[in-house]
Protein backbone atom coordinates (compact mmCIF):
# COMPACT_ATOMS: atom_id res chain seq x y z
CA UNK A 1 0.00 0.00 0.00
CA UNK A 2 1.24 3.30 -0.86
CA UNK A 3 0.76 6.75 1.14
CA UNK A 4 0.44 9.66 -0.36
CA UNK A 5 1.45 12.54 1.30
CA UNK A 6 0.68 15.99 0.25
CA UNK A 7 1.41 19.40 1.80
CA UNK A 8 -1.31 21.85 0.03
CA UNK A 9 -0.18 25.52 -0.32
CA UNK A 10 -2.62 28.31 -1.82
CA UNK A 11 -0.97 28.45 -5.17
CA UNK A 12 1.04 25.06 -4.99
CA UNK A 13 1.29 21.43 -3.70
CA UNK A 14 3.94 19.24 -3.01
CA UNK A 15 3.61 15.14 -2.81
CA UNK A 16 5.41 12.55 -1.56
CA UNK A 17 4.13 8.42 -2.19
CA UNK A 18 6.02 6.10 0.97
CA UNK A 19 5.96 2.69 0.32
CA UNK A 20 4.57 1.02 3.80
CA UNK A 21 8.46 0.74 4.93
CA UNK A 22 8.55 4.39 5.09
CA UNK A 23 10.75 4.51 2.05
CA UNK A 24 10.34 8.09 -0.75
CA UNK A 25 8.81 6.37 -4.11
CA UNK A 26 8.25 9.21 -5.53
CA UNK A 27 7.90 13.73 -5.05
CA UNK A 28 5.72 15.69 -7.34
CA UNK A 29 5.44 19.67 -6.78
CA UNK A 30 2.47 21.36 -9.09
CA UNK A 31 0.86 24.55 -9.20
CA UNK A 32 -3.12 24.85 -7.81
CA UNK A 33 -5.09 25.37 -11.07
CA UNK A 34 -7.60 23.74 -13.15
CA UNK A 35 -4.79 20.83 -13.91
CA UNK A 36 -3.88 20.01 -10.93
CA UNK A 37 -6.21 17.23 -9.87
CA UNK A 38 -5.45 15.46 -13.64
CA UNK A 39 -1.62 15.63 -12.83
CA UNK A 40 -2.00 14.60 -9.33
CA UNK A 41 -3.94 11.37 -10.50
CA UNK A 42 -1.52 10.67 -13.73
CA UNK A 43 1.21 10.58 -11.29
CA UNK A 44 -0.05 8.46 -8.95
CA UNK A 45 -1.60 5.30 -11.78
CA UNK A 46 1.74 3.60 -10.88
CA UNK A 47 0.06 2.65 -7.37
CA UNK A 48 -3.09 1.44 -7.67
CA UNK A 49 -3.46 0.65 -4.00
CA UNK A 50 -2.77 4.12 -2.32
CA UNK A 51 -4.32 6.47 0.05
CA UNK A 52 -3.89 10.29 0.02
CA UNK A 53 -3.13 11.77 3.55
CA UNK A 54 -3.42 15.52 3.29
CA UNK A 55 -2.52 18.01 6.14
CA UNK A 56 -5.46 20.43 6.88
CA UNK A 57 -8.08 19.12 4.42
CA UNK A 58 -10.91 21.36 6.05
CA UNK A 59 -8.67 24.48 5.35
CA UNK A 60 -5.82 24.79 2.41
CA UNK A 61 -6.32 21.59 1.30
CA UNK A 62 -9.62 21.15 1.44
CA UNK A 63 -10.67 21.83 -2.43
CA UNK A 64 -7.81 19.33 -3.78
CA UNK A 65 -9.64 16.66 -0.91
CA UNK A 66 -13.38 17.33 -1.78
CA UNK A 67 -12.00 16.48 -5.83
CA UNK A 68 -10.06 13.59 -4.89
CA UNK A 69 -13.18 11.91 -2.39
CA UNK A 70 -15.63 12.97 -5.99
CA UNK A 71 -13.29 10.75 -8.04
CA UNK A 72 -13.75 7.99 -5.59
CA UNK A 73 -10.18 8.21 -3.56
CA UNK A 74 -9.50 7.15 -0.19
CA UNK A 75 -8.36 10.69 1.49
CA UNK A 76 -7.47 11.01 5.09
CA UNK A 77 -7.37 14.66 7.21
CA UNK A 78 -3.79 14.61 8.89
CA UNK A 79 -3.97 17.48 11.46
CA UNK A 80 -0.97 20.38 11.23
CA UNK A 81 -0.14 19.86 14.97
CA UNK A 82 0.55 15.77 14.01
CA UNK A 83 2.62 16.52 11.12
CA UNK A 84 5.05 19.10 12.80
CA UNK A 85 5.82 16.37 15.85
CA UNK A 86 6.66 14.11 13.13
CA UNK A 87 8.77 16.38 11.40
CA UNK A 88 10.55 17.34 14.47
CA UNK A 89 11.51 13.80 15.52
CA UNK A 90 12.70 12.72 11.67
CA UNK A 91 16.16 12.72 10.81
CA UNK A 92 17.55 16.03 9.71
CA UNK A 93 17.96 17.94 11.94
CA UNK A 94 14.57 19.69 11.70
CA UNK A 95 14.90 20.83 8.59
CA UNK A 96 11.49 22.29 6.80
CA UNK A 97 10.88 22.23 3.27
CA UNK A 98 7.51 21.52 1.33
CA UNK A 99 9.01 17.84 0.26
CA UNK A 100 9.62 17.17 3.76
CA UNK A 101 6.57 18.29 5.38
CA UNK A 102 5.08 16.33 2.76
CA UNK A 103 6.54 13.21 3.55
CA UNK A 104 5.77 13.45 7.32
CA UNK A 105 1.97 14.07 6.18
CA UNK A 106 2.25 10.38 5.15
CA UNK A 107 4.49 9.01 7.86
CA UNK A 108 1.76 9.92 10.46
CA UNK A 109 -0.82 8.46 8.39
CA UNK A 110 0.77 5.11 8.27
CA UNK A 111 1.29 5.40 12.10
CA UNK A 112 -1.78 7.01 13.14
CA UNK A 113 -5.33 4.53 12.60
CA UNK A 114 -7.56 6.66 14.32
CA UNK A 115 -7.29 10.04 11.51
CA UNK A 116 -10.32 10.89 10.27
CA UNK A 117 -11.65 9.77 6.29
CA UNK A 118 -12.83 12.54 4.37
CA UNK A 119 -15.97 12.34 2.94
CA UNK A 120 -18.36 14.19 0.49
CA UNK A 121 -19.90 17.13 2.40
CA UNK A 122 -23.30 16.94 3.45
CA UNK A 123 -25.88 19.60 4.86
CA UNK A 124 -23.79 19.91 7.95
CA UNK A 125 -21.49 22.02 6.21
CA UNK A 126 -24.37 24.28 5.04
CA UNK A 127 -25.10 24.68 8.33
CA UNK A 128 -21.26 25.22 9.23
CA UNK A 129 -21.48 28.08 6.46
CA UNK A 130 -24.22 29.91 7.91
CA UNK A 131 -23.47 29.58 11.45
CA UNK A 132 -19.71 30.99 10.44
CA UNK A 133 -21.34 33.55 8.39
CA UNK A 134 -23.46 34.56 11.57
CA UNK A 135 -20.23 35.20 13.60
CA UNK A 136 -18.52 37.31 10.96
CA UNK A 137 -21.32 40.12 10.41
CA UNK A 138 -21.92 40.16 14.60
CA UNK A 139 -18.13 40.70 14.50
CA UNK A 140 -18.59 43.30 12.33
CA UNK A 141 -21.51 44.82 13.74
CA UNK A 142 -19.63 44.81 17.11
CA UNK A 143 -16.63 46.72 15.42
CA UNK A 144 -19.39 49.57 14.25
CA UNK A 145 -21.10 49.68 17.21
CA UNK A 146 -17.62 50.31 18.78
CA UNK A 147 -16.50 52.95 16.32
CA UNK A 148 -19.88 54.94 16.71
CA UNK A 149 -19.12 54.78 20.33
CA UNK A 150 -15.87 56.52 19.75
CA UNK A 151 -17.08 59.50 17.32
CA UNK A 152 -19.99 59.78 19.57
CA UNK A 153 -18.18 60.44 22.66
CA UNK A 154 -16.01 63.44 21.04
CA UNK A 155 -19.67 64.80 19.35
CA UNK A 156 -21.54 65.09 22.40
CA UNK A 157 -21.03 65.36 26.75
CA UNK A 158 -21.40 61.40 27.89
CA UNK A 159 -21.25 59.89 24.66
CA UNK A 160 -24.12 57.36 23.69
CA UNK A 161 -25.59 54.79 26.05
CA UNK A 162 -23.94 51.12 26.12
CA UNK A 163 -26.47 49.10 24.46
CA UNK A 164 -26.53 51.36 21.17
CA UNK A 165 -29.25 50.44 18.15
CA UNK A 166 -28.73 52.04 14.95
CA UNK A 167 -31.72 53.93 15.45
CA UNK A 168 -30.79 55.20 18.91
CA UNK A 169 -27.27 56.22 17.19
CA UNK A 170 -29.66 57.80 14.21
CA UNK A 171 -31.49 59.96 16.97
CA UNK A 172 -28.36 60.85 18.69
CA UNK A 173 -26.96 62.44 15.90
CA UNK A 174 -29.57 64.22 14.84
CA UNK A 175 -29.45 66.76 17.76
CA UNK A 176 -26.01 67.52 17.05
CA UNK A 177 -25.07 70.46 15.52
CA UNK A 178 -21.09 70.07 15.02
CA UNK A 179 -19.39 73.92 14.24
CA UNK A 180 -15.88 72.84 13.39
CA UNK A 181 -14.36 71.35 10.19
CA UNK A 182 -13.24 68.11 12.19
CA UNK A 183 -16.81 67.49 13.81
CA UNK A 184 -18.86 67.83 10.66
CA UNK A 185 -16.33 64.92 9.35
CA UNK A 186 -17.30 63.29 12.44
CA UNK A 187 -20.67 63.63 11.79
CA UNK A 188 -20.47 62.06 8.53
CA UNK A 189 -18.39 59.29 9.41
CA UNK A 190 -20.96 58.25 12.02
CA UNK A 191 -23.61 58.65 9.14
CA UNK A 192 -21.82 55.87 7.47
CA UNK A 193 -21.27 53.70 9.89
CA UNK A 194 -25.39 54.04 11.45
CA UNK A 195 -25.92 52.76 7.00
CA UNK A 196 -23.73 50.34 7.51
CA UNK A 197 -25.25 49.02 11.24
CA UNK A 198 -28.45 48.72 9.68
CA UNK A 199 -26.96 46.26 6.86
CA UNK A 200 -25.76 44.30 8.73
CA UNK A 201 -28.96 44.01 11.59
CA UNK A 202 -30.79 43.33 7.91
CA UNK A 203 -28.08 40.33 6.94
CA UNK A 204 -28.23 38.77 10.35
CA UNK A 205 -31.95 38.61 10.18
CA UNK A 206 -32.11 36.84 7.03
CA UNK A 207 -29.27 34.89 7.99
CA UNK A 208 -31.50 33.68 11.47
CA UNK A 209 -34.35 32.99 8.62
CA UNK A 210 -31.71 30.88 6.49
CA UNK A 211 -30.70 28.64 9.67
CA UNK A 212 -34.05 28.13 10.91
CA UNK A 213 -34.36 26.81 7.26
CA UNK A 214 -31.54 24.77 6.99
CA UNK A 215 -31.53 23.33 10.93
CA UNK A 216 -35.73 22.43 9.53
CA UNK A 217 -34.37 20.23 6.72
CA UNK A 218 -31.36 18.34 8.54
CA UNK A 219 -34.63 16.70 10.63
CA UNK A 220 -32.73 17.12 13.83
CA UNK A 221 -34.10 16.79 17.40
CA UNK A 222 -31.80 19.73 19.12
CA UNK A 223 -34.24 22.41 18.97
CA UNK A 224 -36.70 20.24 21.60
CA UNK A 225 -34.26 20.77 24.43
CA UNK A 226 -35.03 23.93 26.11
CA UNK A 227 -33.05 26.81 24.83
CA UNK A 228 -31.49 25.74 21.72
CA UNK A 229 -32.47 28.02 18.71
CA UNK A 230 -32.12 27.54 15.43
CA UNK A 231 -28.85 29.10 15.40
CA UNK A 232 -27.04 27.88 18.62
CA UNK A 233 -28.35 24.17 16.58
CA UNK A 234 -26.87 25.39 13.39
CA UNK A 235 -23.66 26.26 15.35
CA UNK A 236 -23.65 22.75 16.89
CA UNK A 237 -24.51 20.46 14.13
CA UNK A 238 -21.86 22.24 11.91
CA UNK A 239 -19.16 21.84 13.77
CA UNK A 240 -19.92 18.31 15.34
CA UNK A 241 -20.85 17.08 11.79
CA UNK A 242 -20.93 13.40 12.30
CA UNK A 243 -21.42 12.84 16.01
CA UNK A 244 -20.50 8.76 15.23
CA UNK A 245 -17.17 10.02 14.86
CA UNK A 246 -16.69 10.35 18.50
CA UNK A 247 -16.51 6.73 19.99
CA UNK A 248 -17.86 7.76 23.33
CA UNK A 249 -18.97 10.99 25.52
CA UNK A 250 -15.87 11.03 26.51
CA UNK A 251 -14.18 11.94 23.09
CA UNK A 252 -17.15 14.17 22.37
CA UNK A 253 -16.31 16.38 25.79
CA UNK A 254 -12.70 16.43 25.11
CA UNK A 255 -13.44 17.16 21.35
CA UNK A 256 -15.55 20.43 22.97
CA UNK A 257 -13.08 21.20 25.59
CA UNK A 258 -15.65 20.66 28.54
CA UNK A 259 -13.85 17.77 29.82
CA UNK A 260 -11.23 18.88 32.64
CA UNK A 261 -7.49 17.98 32.12
CA UNK A 262 -5.87 16.01 34.73
CA UNK A 263 -2.59 17.22 35.83
CA UNK A 264 -1.83 14.55 38.46
CA UNK A 265 1.69 14.35 40.26
CA UNK A 266 2.85 11.74 42.42
CA UNK A 267 -0.25 10.63 44.81
CA UNK A 268 -1.49 14.39 44.31
CA UNK A 269 -4.78 13.69 41.96
CA UNK A 270 -5.83 17.40 40.36
CA UNK A 271 -7.42 18.36 37.50
CA UNK A 272 -8.09 21.83 35.52
CA UNK A 273 -10.37 23.15 33.05
CA UNK A 274 -9.07 22.83 29.20
CA UNK A 275 -8.36 25.51 27.10
CA UNK A 276 -7.76 23.62 24.16
CA UNK A 277 -10.78 21.83 21.97
CA UNK A 278 -13.48 23.30 19.60
CA UNK A 279 -14.43 27.15 21.21
CA UNK A 280 -16.98 27.65 18.61
CA UNK A 281 -18.62 24.78 19.99
CA UNK A 282 -17.68 25.26 23.53
CA UNK A 283 -18.65 29.01 23.59
CA UNK A 284 -22.28 27.54 21.85
CA UNK A 285 -22.82 24.75 24.69
CA UNK A 286 -22.09 27.42 27.06
CA UNK A 287 -24.26 29.66 26.19
CA UNK A 288 -27.08 27.12 26.14
CA UNK A 289 -25.51 26.77 29.96
CA UNK A 290 -26.55 29.88 30.97
CA UNK A 291 -29.89 29.97 29.60
CA UNK A 292 -30.54 26.86 31.40
CA UNK A 293 -29.31 28.32 34.52
CA UNK A 294 -31.14 31.54 34.09
CA UNK A 295 -34.68 29.51 34.44
CA UNK A 296 -32.99 27.54 37.79
CA UNK A 297 -33.86 29.17 40.96
CA UNK A 298 -30.80 27.95 42.88
CA UNK A 299 -28.41 28.98 39.56
CA UNK A 300 -30.59 32.92 40.84
CA UNK A 301 -29.57 32.54 44.11
CA UNK A 302 -26.20 31.25 44.04
CA UNK A 303 -24.95 34.17 42.49
CA UNK A 304 -26.00 36.62 44.60
CA UNK A 305 -23.17 34.93 47.16
CA UNK A 306 -19.21 36.38 46.50
CA UNK A 307 -17.10 34.99 44.71
CA UNK A 308 -19.42 32.41 42.77
CA UNK A 309 -20.05 32.86 38.99
CA UNK A 310 -22.60 31.07 36.66
CA UNK A 311 -20.07 27.99 36.12
CA UNK A 312 -19.02 27.78 39.53
CA UNK A 313 -22.96 27.89 40.56
CA UNK A 314 -23.84 24.98 38.14
CA UNK A 315 -21.06 23.30 39.94
CA UNK A 316 -22.15 23.79 43.40
CA UNK A 317 -26.10 23.47 42.51
CA UNK A 318 -24.85 19.86 40.80
CA UNK A 319 -22.93 18.46 43.86
CA UNK A 320 -24.82 20.14 46.52
CA UNK A 321 -28.54 18.20 44.91
CA UNK A 322 -31.56 18.67 47.33
CA UNK A 323 -30.16 21.30 50.14
CA UNK A 324 -33.16 19.65 52.27
CA UNK A 325 -30.69 16.95 53.02
CA UNK A 326 -28.44 18.54 55.15
CA UNK A 327 -29.81 19.78 58.75
CA UNK A 328 -27.48 22.33 59.16
CA UNK A 329 -24.94 24.61 57.71
CA UNK A 330 -22.43 22.81 60.00
CA UNK A 331 -23.37 19.54 58.11
CA UNK A 332 -23.15 21.14 54.93
CA UNK A 333 -19.80 22.39 55.41
CA UNK A 334 -18.69 19.09 56.92
CA UNK A 335 -20.06 17.50 53.47
CA UNK A 336 -17.69 19.84 51.77
CA UNK A 337 -14.84 17.91 53.51
CA UNK A 338 -13.23 21.60 54.22
CA UNK A 339 -12.93 20.58 57.75
CA UNK A 340 -10.01 19.38 59.55
CA UNK A 341 -10.27 15.58 61.01
CA UNK A 342 -10.91 15.72 64.66
CA UNK A 343 -8.90 12.97 67.08
CA UNK A 344 -9.80 13.02 70.50
CA UNK A 345 -8.44 10.64 73.42
CA UNK A 346 -9.28 11.23 76.91
CA UNK A 347 -8.88 15.24 77.73
CA UNK A 348 -6.20 15.86 74.69
CA UNK A 349 -8.34 17.27 71.20
CA UNK A 350 -5.76 17.24 67.94
CA UNK A 351 -6.99 18.91 64.70
CA UNK A 352 -5.47 17.27 61.79
CA UNK A 353 -5.09 18.15 57.92
CA UNK A 354 -8.70 18.64 55.98
CA UNK A 355 -11.33 15.39 55.69
CA UNK A 356 -11.23 16.07 52.00
CA UNK A 357 -13.97 13.41 52.11
CA UNK A 358 -16.57 15.31 49.74
CA UNK A 359 -17.32 15.39 46.47
CA UNK A 360 -14.01 17.21 45.13
CA UNK A 361 -15.57 19.94 42.21
CA UNK A 362 -17.60 20.93 45.08
CA UNK A 363 -14.50 21.40 47.34
CA UNK A 364 -12.39 23.11 44.25
CA UNK A 365 -15.37 25.23 43.87
CA UNK A 366 -15.73 26.86 46.75
CA UNK A 367 -11.96 27.55 47.04
CA UNK A 368 -11.99 29.27 43.46
CA UNK A 369 -15.20 31.19 45.16
CA UNK A 370 -13.21 32.10 47.93
CA UNK A 371 -10.19 33.12 46.10
CA UNK A 372 -12.49 35.88 44.39
CA UNK A 373 -14.26 36.66 47.57
CA UNK A 374 -11.47 37.22 49.40
CA UNK A 375 -11.65 40.66 47.74
CA UNK A 376 -15.08 41.48 49.05
CA UNK A 377 -15.68 44.25 51.21
CA UNK A 378 -17.50 41.74 53.15
CA UNK A 379 -14.94 38.93 53.44
CA UNK A 380 -11.62 40.87 53.29
CA UNK A 381 -11.15 41.80 56.65
CA UNK A 382 -11.43 38.08 57.92
CA UNK A 383 -9.18 36.82 55.58
CA UNK A 384 -6.79 39.32 55.82
CA UNK A 385 -6.55 38.49 59.47
CA UNK A 386 -6.96 35.05 59.30
CA UNK A 387 -3.57 35.51 56.62
CA UNK A 388 -1.41 37.56 59.25
CA UNK A 389 -1.95 35.40 62.13
CA UNK A 390 -0.84 32.20 60.58
CA UNK A 391 2.42 33.79 58.28
CA UNK A 392 3.25 34.23 54.84
CA UNK A 393 3.93 30.29 54.62
CA UNK A 394 0.69 28.87 55.32
CA UNK A 395 -1.66 32.07 55.80
CA UNK A 396 -2.80 32.48 52.76
CA UNK A 397 -4.03 29.01 52.18
CA UNK A 398 -5.58 28.41 55.37
CA UNK A 399 -7.60 31.71 55.29
CA UNK A 400 -8.93 30.24 51.77
CA UNK A 401 -9.70 27.45 53.37
CA UNK A 402 -11.51 29.07 56.19
CA UNK A 403 -13.35 31.78 53.90
CA UNK A 404 -14.26 28.53 51.31
CA UNK A 405 -16.36 27.11 54.79
CA UNK A 406 -17.85 30.60 55.57
CA UNK A 407 -19.48 30.72 52.14
CA UNK A 408 -20.11 26.71 52.36
CA UNK A 409 -22.27 27.84 55.74
CA UNK A 410 -23.86 31.21 53.76
CA UNK A 411 -24.76 28.96 50.84
CA UNK A 412 -26.87 26.63 53.19
CA UNK A 413 -28.62 29.64 53.95
CA UNK A 414 -29.21 30.89 50.79
CA UNK A 415 -30.72 27.72 49.36
CA UNK A 416 -32.48 26.92 52.29
CA UNK A 417 -34.60 30.62 53.17
CA UNK A 418 -34.49 30.93 49.16
CA UNK A 419 -33.60 34.24 49.32
CA UNK A 420 -30.96 36.04 48.33
CA UNK A 421 -27.36 36.68 50.21
CA UNK A 422 -26.70 39.86 51.98
CA UNK A 423 -24.40 40.83 54.71
CA UNK A 424 -24.86 39.42 58.60
CA UNK A 425 -27.45 41.05 60.02
CA UNK A 426 -30.12 40.28 63.06
CA UNK A 427 -32.26 38.67 60.14
CA UNK A 428 -30.57 35.99 58.54
CA UNK A 429 -26.72 36.28 59.62
CA UNK A 430 -25.83 34.56 56.63
CA UNK A 431 -21.86 35.26 57.59
CA UNK A 432 -20.33 33.39 60.49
Amino acid sequence: MITIGIDPHKASHTAVALDGGGRVQGELRCLANQATLERLLRWAERWPERIWAIEGAAGLGHLLAQQLVAREETVLDVPATLVARARLLAPGHGRKTDGIDAASVATVAQNQPDLRRVGPEDHSAVLRLLSDRRDELSGERRRAVNRLHRLLRDLRPGGAPTELSAARASELLGHIRPGAVVDLERKAMARALVADLRRIDRALVENRARCAVAVAASDTTLTDIVGISDVLAAKILGHVRDITRFGSADRFASYSGTAPIEVSSGEVTRHRLSRSGNRSLNNALQLELRRLGAEHPSMRLLMTVPGIGWVLAYTIASEIGDIARFASPKKLAGYTGLCPLVRQSGGKDRRGPLAKNGPTYLRWALIEAATHAARDPRYRERYERTKQRLGRQRGAKVARVDLARQLAEAIWHVLTKNEPFHPAGPAMGLVA
